[in-house]
């Protein structure tokens, strides 16, 4: 009996040949509008899958959740597992944040830069305003469930989420047919994720032939040194994390890295944390991790966990400021931090979320908003970086706080075997 390719092998087989393609088409077409058509065109596969990934998203988070929270039994529970959740994301995120702090004064790659700089009135067209922490806070209650649902904002899912199983919870079993039902419902869902997720390899080649073709390889041989120090620091902060994992997790960490690596590719070739969020949601429960402890945390890892997301905001930051010469004292940069501790909390449901939050930030220490034109063209290929950098956070995150709460079993996790369970229809 022949051994199938895992779907991990087929995504990755298919973002070569996107490369080689959106390539061979690049240098057909010299002209940018025509080559920008044809990326527009090949697109298409790819924006209907994450489309189809946004169509699951929000009956997956609030299904899992619900059942999660209900299982739990009581809100002390839920209260000290968000304790916990919240504690550590905390931690992450200054981690992260000091991390891309630290590299960028480091590496400095804003002074080697040899790219004409944009002039200082240059407009981003980026609305910043939203970022307002009282907009925050504001944001997080929804005015309605469905309109919540509708627009996928995941925070306020999870707020009205957390409401309707805490009151499941506290009605025992006169609600127990209505989470009876809810679970069928979850089952449903993940059955849809599997049809889905069929299709990932085919929407990764979309994506990166799509890129490519728009913008060639040559746009990576021009910003080399920033992004090459940019990733850099990111394995470094990969590195940080599987370390923060090992000391709560000991070896079993290396498994838990090997079973999301499906998800991290998929997460990385369509630079979308969303498209792997099903995948990582079945991995974690595979590792051993219990359904309420994954439902619970992982939605909100999604909204307080975007490790790869801050780092790049500090990064970028004072990438721009070195670019246009302006040196910040250690003081301020310790305020920005503190301040990007804040609205980096907003980034989830708002588009292109990241340069969003650089560029408030840039307003904030007068350094010149046109300063995002140097990064914009090569955000999409940063942002791939970035977006598996969250995922890896986020599943780490995860199986911690199911260690400390006893919710951690042995799982899938096994050597023997475990490759044919896993492959093995639920």
């Amino acid at each position: 009996m022949k051994r199938r390719l895992p779907q991990a092998a087929w995504i990755l087989i298919a973002m070569v040949a996107g490369i080689i393609i959106g390539y061979m088409i690049f240098i057909s077409y010299p002209d940018k509008k025509t080559a920008a058509q044809i990326a527009g065109y090949v697109s298409i596969v790819s924006d209907v899958f994450l489309r189809l990934i946004k169509m699951i998203i929000a009956p997956l988070v609030f299904s899992t959740l619900v059942v999660g929270i209900a299982h739990m039994g009581d809100t002390a529970s839920i209260g000290r597992i968000g304790i916990k959740t919240m504690a550590w994301f905390i931690s992450a995120s200054l981690f992260s944040l000091l991390l891309g702090l630290l590299m960028v004064n480091l590496l400095r790659p804003g002074e080697a830069l040899n790219l004409p700089l944009p002039d200082a009135s240059a407009s981003t067209n980026l609305k910043v305003a939203s970022l307002s922490f009282k907009e925050f806070v504001t944001h997080l209650v929804p005015r309605s469930a469905f309109e919540a649902m509708a627009n996928n904002e995941i925070l306020q899912i999870v707020v009205f989420s957390v409401f309707f199983g805490s009151a499941a919870a506290a009605l025992g079993d006169k609600a127990k047919a209505m989470i009876n039902w809810i679970e069928e419902l979850s089952h449903v869902i993940l059955k849809v994720t599997g049809y889905v997720m069929a299709l990932a390899p085919i929407a990764v080649f979309a994506a990166m032939a799509s890129v490519v073709t728009t913008s060639g390889l040559g746009i990576l041989v021009t910003y080399g040194k920033f992004t090459a120090e940019f990733y850099f620091s990111l394995f470094l902060l990969w590195g940080l994390l599987a370390f923060a994992g090992y000391l709560f997790l000991g070896s079993r960490v290396a498994t838990l890295l090997r079973m999301i690596r499906e998800p991290l590719l998929l997460s990385f070739t369509t630079a979308s944390s969303e498209a792997a969020y099903p995948k990582t949601l079945e991995q974690l429960e595979r590792f051993g991790a219990k359904k309420k402890i994954v439902s619970f945390v992982l939605p909100l890892g999604y909204s307080f966990n975007l490790d790869g997301s801050m780092m790049y905001c500090t990064f970028a930051v004072l990438f721009i400021a070195q670019a246009y010469s302006i040196e910040l004292t250690l003081l301020q940069q310790v305020t920005m931090l503190l301040i990007l501790m804040v609205t980096s909390k907003g980034m989830a449901g708002v588009p292109r979320a990241s340069l969003v939050v650089i560029a408030a930030t840039l307003a904030t220490f007068n350094i010149p908003e046109a300063g995002l034109l140097l990064i914009m063209g090569i955000d999409q290929f940063l942002d791939m970086g970035r977006s598996a950098t969250n995922v890896i956070g986020n599943s780490i995150a995860t199986a911690v706080v199911a260690k400390w709460e006893g919710d951690l079993g042995e799982g899938e996790a096994t050597p023997a075997g475990s490759r044919r369970r896993a492959a093995a229809p639920a």
